[in-house]
């Protein structure tokens, strides 16, 4: 029996669902999975779908590299005896199931297709395909000279190898709100002109933006200068933040950003240290120490560090070790003590290691990652980068000069008429009372949206000119409130911060948070409340330059022990594309392990699409909430996306959820469930 103590069970490779029938659908193979620009893509699941289109007898999805190296997806498909099918209604009919990233760019048709002596698709026998890839839009080039520099700009913010046509829409072809703010950035950088974050939003297609940007009044781009040399330079905004959090009791670990991934081939340990020092040469803020100077927080950089990779070995069948590994690996940093960055490998057979990757908030996001990643396996390859013009120091000081914050006075206007009044706080029914000494004990919980309903929740965003944000915010507010009974509610939401196009190939700690507030009261119906959360969100991006910090401090909000100030909750759909190193001879896979969870806030809902799904979870506080509260509040955030799609008309007093377990604590007497 393959289920007898110390027998193997035979992994197929085989990719399949259980129906509601109890039938199980075969899908593809797993090793038919493909990242392009960040998503994983299962090709089995767009063939899947091609054989579903009435008149398709024959389907297979293979990833190409296009004349420029960029991958993108190519369908081969054969039709059934006298069907006509036209590109136009395939990608149509894909579109109704898929998102827009799986959506082929080449539709090849075929007479059949070719086979191995075996019987199967031979798909290294498949032709290259012709001509240019297309949106499902008819094709017009651009007519202009400002409509050409457009559809370069859309090419670069989108990744996109393909022609770009004039009557494509952004938000069709790969856009979302973060995109947006990096085009809006780009157009002003190479135009000169300021295009308005909701502009991209009104005029979402090429000829539709030149338009409206023809109109504009001409500015020069603001180039973030080179800072005069000294012997230390002040924080950003951000670092002031985390360099305070750092010294609280218990978040000292609270920042760091651990990667490990499983390196399968013969990896090159040499060249590994070799890559990563040269990246720590181009990057200042890789040799960046922090200390006080005069009573105040600055950063120093540091000409050379030292750095080496630590080397561990393991059985690779004894989880503990590894885990006992990995923790060991990720400590506290010394701010004082560049690098902020540590690398180490654990060897677990000749070929076949794990690669540990920790640097602190301090000086790297999300983007930075990215920009670590691609940079790493650049060099490992050999090559040579050009020279930065900039560095993160560059950007601190232009940060913190008496010139641009005059420049942001504007967007502090805004903000602080957002918060004018009385401060809103939203109580969540908690399993625990809440302790004066903040806790960052955490764990997570996560969940699948069905496909249908992710694709009903995108149609609803594109129907409403919105995002797919805007829709899971509003859903999350809805949830939010019908658990606190507020109807004035506050939620953080962490932005890039790179709205300067200067910024982009710089690594630093960038984020900048927003707290957007929303008032979905009962009386409602949930399109007018969306409509609402566009302008809220649209306003906070809008003005994402103003530092939170400077929000806290402008407000004078009282500091709650135990509490962030002005929110509890946040909400995160993660757009930064993941990327994924490509290192010669090697296979790499992310290596997963779950024991080093904190949370920094008590409630934090992220989402992230998968597969042409949508999954997410729940980070929480665990000296707050129990699992089980937790999975209630799961189960309703699933049931009110659901009410939503169904009918957006329907009132907010009347999508249901339930209550939470009893017993729950709140800061709050009563709580009123409207269903």
């Amino acid at each position: 029996s393959p289920f007898a103590a110390g027998e193997r069970l035979y992994r197929t490779g085989d990719l399949a669902r259980w129906m509601e029938d109890g039938n199980v659908d075969f899908i593809g193979r797993i090793d038919n999975q493909a990242k392009i620009r960040g998503y994983r893509i299962e090709t089995g699941e767009i063939e899947s779908q091609l054989l579903r289109v009435e008149g398709v007898r024959e389907a297979v999805v293979l990833v190409r590299s296009d004349a420029n190296g960029q991958k993108a997806l190519c369908a081969y498909y054969t039709p059934d005896t006298g069907a006509e099918l036209a590109v136009n209604d395939l990608r149509g009919a894909l579109a109704q199931e898929l998102p827009g990233y799986m959506i082929p760019s080449y539709f090849v048709e075929m007479e059949r297709l070719p086979l191995t002596p075996n019987g199967k698709i031979d798909r290294k026998a498949l032709p290259a395909p012709e001509g240019e890839a297309g949106s499902g839009t008819e094709y017009i080039a651009p007519r202009n000279e400002l409509e050409t520099k457009l559809a370069a700009i859309w090419q670069e913010v989108l990744g996109l190898a393909k022609e770009i046509g004039v009557h494509d829409n952004f938000f069709d072809i790969g856009g979302h709100s973060l995109r947006a703010t990096t085009l809006a950035g780009k157009v002003f950088k190479e135009l000169n002109v300021n295009l308005p974050l909701r502009d991209v939003f009104r005029h979402s297609t090429i000829a539709a933006m030149a338009e409206a940007i023809a109109r504009m009044e001409r500015r020069e781009h603001e180039a973030i200068p080179q800072a005069e040399e000294r012997e230390y330079y002040p924080l950003s905004s951000a670092q002031k933040r985390l360099f305070i959090q750092h010294t609280l009791d218990g978040a000292d670990q609270l920042y760091n950003m651990p990667e490990l991934v499983q390196v399968e081939g013969e990896f090159d340990l040499d060249r590994l240290e070799a890559a990563l020092r040269k990246l720590i040469t181009r990057h200042e803020s890789l040799r960046t120490g922090f200390e006080i100077v005069k009573a105040e927080a600055v950063q120093r950089i540091y000409p050379q560090v030292d750095f080496a990779i630590e080397h561990h070995q393991a059985d690779k069948e004894d989880a503990a070790q590894i885990e006992q590994i990995v923790r060991s690996f990720v400590r506290p940093f010394d701010l004082g003590k560049p690098p902020l960055l540590r690398a180490g490998v654990i060897e677990l057979e000749p070929n076949l290691h794990i690669l540990l990757f920790d640097m602190h908030h301090m000086v790297s996001d999300g983007v930075s990652m990215a920009i670590v990643i691609d940079e790493f396996s650049s060099f490992y390859a050999g090559e040579e980068l050009p020279p930065l013009r900039i560095q993160y120091k560059d950007y601190a000081v232009w940060q913190q000069s008496k010139a641009h914050r005059e420049r942001i006075g504007r967007q502090e206007a805004y903000w602080l008429q957002t918060f004018e009044g009385e401060l809103p706080t939203a109580d969540l029914p908690m399993d625990y009372e809440r302790s004066a000494a903040r806790s960052y004990e955490g764990a997570h919980l996560e969940f699948d949206v069905e496909a249908s309903l992710s694709a009903r929740l995108r149609e609803l965003a594109a129907e409403r000119e919105s995002t797919l944000f805007m829709v899971l915010l509003a859903a999350y507010t809805v949830l939010l409130s019908k658990y606190s009974g507020q109807e004035d509610l506050v939620v953080g939401t962490p932005v890039a911060g790179r709205t300067n196009a200067d910024l982009e190939p710089v690594i630093g700690m960038f984020v900048n948070t927003l707290a957007i507030r929303n008032r979905p009261s009962g009386d409602k119906t949930f399109l007018s409340y969306l409509e609402e959360v566009k302008e809220t969100a649209l306003g906070a991006f809008e003005n994402q330059d103003y530092p939170f910090e400077d929000l806290v401090e402008r407000l004078n909000v009282k500091r709650e022990p135990g509490r962030f100030p002005l929110f509890d909750a946040v909400f995160d759909l993660q757009n930064i594309e993941e990327r994924d190193a490509e290192l010669e001879g090697v296979s790499l896979k992310t290596y997963e392990l779950d024991h080093l969870e904190e949370a920094k806030f008590d409630l934090t809902l992220f989402m992230y699409e998968n597969n042409g799904a949508l999954s997410g979870g729940f980070f929480y506080a665990t000296k707050l909430f129990k699992e089980a509260m937790i999975r209630t509040l799961t189960e309703d955030y699933l049931r009110v996306l659901s009410q939503i799609a169904e009918n957006p008309q329907l009132e907010l007093s009347r999508i249901e959820c339930h209550k939470p377990a009893a017993g729950a604590k709140s800061a709050v007497d009563t709580i009123e469930f409207a269903f």
